[in-house]
């Protein structure tokens, strides 16, 4: 369906219409998606992590809904942001499923639906979102946002310098939607070097960091995790700032503020993994005027994709037949509502050649590698880290534990299955266990059946190594970036793009 048509169904289903724009601005609700680059989501002290200095998204957990089961369909970043602006599995969105790449142009975003219907839509900080050329014959995708600026300044290139401003210079006859996208905690560290004490208070302390079970317990991976935990801290302060300048302009009780990651830390066994280390993230909704119920977190499945509905349907504006996600609004409802019963994850090409798969569902992780003779170190910044050096050293000394060889480990099981409750570190897989032969069979069958109705494909031809998998330097003559050369995205021969079966939900 052509994309001005869709946009022509937001415009018509608006309820505001007959209103004066001051007052359908005044009824919708803002919204403002606030995204970390690279956050695992038990690095959160809302979700227990018992030295992290994040105040405000805990405050705003404690005052909102915490979601304890949220998970990305990518570890990835521009894959994983392409999927919730389009609310989209990352196979679906063209060759927008591996790094870097661009949305299919027909697909439309919806700041694009929100811009359409009244909407001032701004992006501030990173964009790591594109849109692929037009088709013959086919127009050029609107733009989804009237501003956009890549939220630097002097002595802070963390994405968020310009989030104050942008609100501050937002028109006020109109609903406001901010795309806030932060570059903490990416790799490099340029936290340590712009570090204001008085405003982000002290430096974290290396050695009162818990150290992951994937990692070496060693001075450098500490000060590795000191430096992202920096980052962490200032990204929480510029959270903090937005909510006190929404509070300055009487909007935050009719704001819905959404904050989450695009995918799990740069560091070994975390960043594009299928495991929760990778895929699970924190995810906190806050609206004083849509939350009842405010305070209790909710242990209900949800997806990425399913941002892109929960949104719209905030707004008063219909759910697309391309968005695949479901309507979170029910859970703001009520902590105990459920509005999925699984959720399906992917793993492309990320700096690597890859194809893995993945469902949550009934307390169980089950993940299919199709490249088990291929190890999952992780991408190429996190292989280059301190942390990753150490591992490698302890490998070659013959000292890893078995949670820290997994890093290296190929070839590599092409099934696991994990029980997340009791496995939270998904570090006993019971693919093969006899007493779970019943529970594998059917998350397999549920996985089978998800990439057939959606058109998930497994090419014989993926893109290849860009980078070193033993010390993350580029491949010789491999390019970097756009210009690696590509290989056969999923779901290409089956033109899955053009799919909008949802699969099992």
């Amino acid at each position: 369906m052509p994309l001005l048509r869709l946009l022509g169904w937001a415009l018509l289903a608006l309820p505001f219409a007959t209103v004066s724009a001051a007052a359908a601005a005044a009824a919708r609700p803002h919204v403002i998606v606030l995204i970390a680059d690279d956050i695992s989501w038990n690095d959160l002290g809302c979700y227990g992590h018992p030295t992290a200095r994040t105040p405000h998204l805990d405050r705003l957990a404690a005052a909102g809904r915490r979601f304890d089961a949220a998970y990305l369909t990518a570890s990835s970043c521009s894959p994983s942001r392409s999927s919730i602006i389009t609310g989209r599995y990352p196979h679906n969105n063209g060759r927008a499923s591996e790094l870097h790449q661009p949305i299919s142009a027909h697909l439309p975003w919806f700041p694009q639906l929100l811009r359409a219907a009244g909407y001032h839509t701004a992006l501030s900080g990173k964009n790591h979102l594109s849109s692929a050329p037009p088709e013959p014959g086919q127009a050029a995708p609107p733009p989804a946002f009237v501003h956009v600026d890549a939220g630097k300044a002097p002595g802070n290139s963390g994405g968020h310098a310009n989030w104050v401003q942008v609100l501050r210079d937002r028109p006020r006859d109109q609903p406001f939607f901010g795309w806030f996208a932060a570059l903490d905690a990416h790799r490099d560290w340029e936290g340590d070097t712009e570090w204001r004490p008085e405003v982000y208070g002290p430096l974290h302390d290396p050695a009162r960091l818990p150290v992951p079970p994937f990692l070496r317990d060693d001075e450098a991976t500490r000060r590795d995790l000191a430096s992202y935990h920096n980052e962490i801290t200032r990204f929480d302060h510029y959270v903090g700032a937005v909510v006190e300048e929404l509070k300055r302009q009487g909007m935050l009780e009719n704001t819905l503020l959404l904050a989450l990651a695009d995918n799990g830390r740069a560091f070994p066994r975390a960043k594009t993994r299928l495991h929760d280390s990778g895929m699970k993230t924190y995810l906190i909704a806050h609206w004083p005027a849509g939350i009842r119920e405010a305070g209790q977190p909710t242990a209900s499945l949800a997806s990425a994709i399913d941002l892109a509905p929960t949104i719209l349907t905030a707004a008063g504006l219909p759910v697309l037949p391309t968005m695949q996600g479901v309507s979170l609004l029910p859970v703001l409802q009520s902590p105990s509502a459920q509005v999925r019963q699984h959720a399906f994850s992917e793993h492309n090409w990320h700096d690597y050649e890859a194809h893995g798969r993945a469902v949550r569902s009934e307390g169980f992780l089950y993940i299919r590698n199709h490249r088990p003779t291929l190890p999952w170190q992780g991408p190429a910044d996190s292989v280059r880290s301190a942390s990753h050096t150490a591992l490698r050293a302890a490998r070659d000394a013959g000292t890893l534990t078995p949670a820290q060889a997994d890093v290296f480990l190929a070839p590599r099981p092409a099934e696991e299955l994990y029980v997340l409750a009791a496995d939270p570190d998904q570090l006993r897989n019971l693919a093969t266990h006899p007493g779970h032969a019943a529970i594998r069979t059917r998350l397999a069958a549920l996985l089978d059946r998800w990439s057939a109705e959606t058109g998930d494909t497994v090419p014989a031809k993926l893109t290849p190594d860009g980078f070193d998998r033993d010390t993350g330097r580029p491949v010789p003559k491999a390019g970097k970036g756009k210009n690696a050369p590509r290989g056969t995205p999923a779901g290409s021969e089956r033109q899955a793009d053009r799919i909008n079966a949802p699969g099992p939900r």
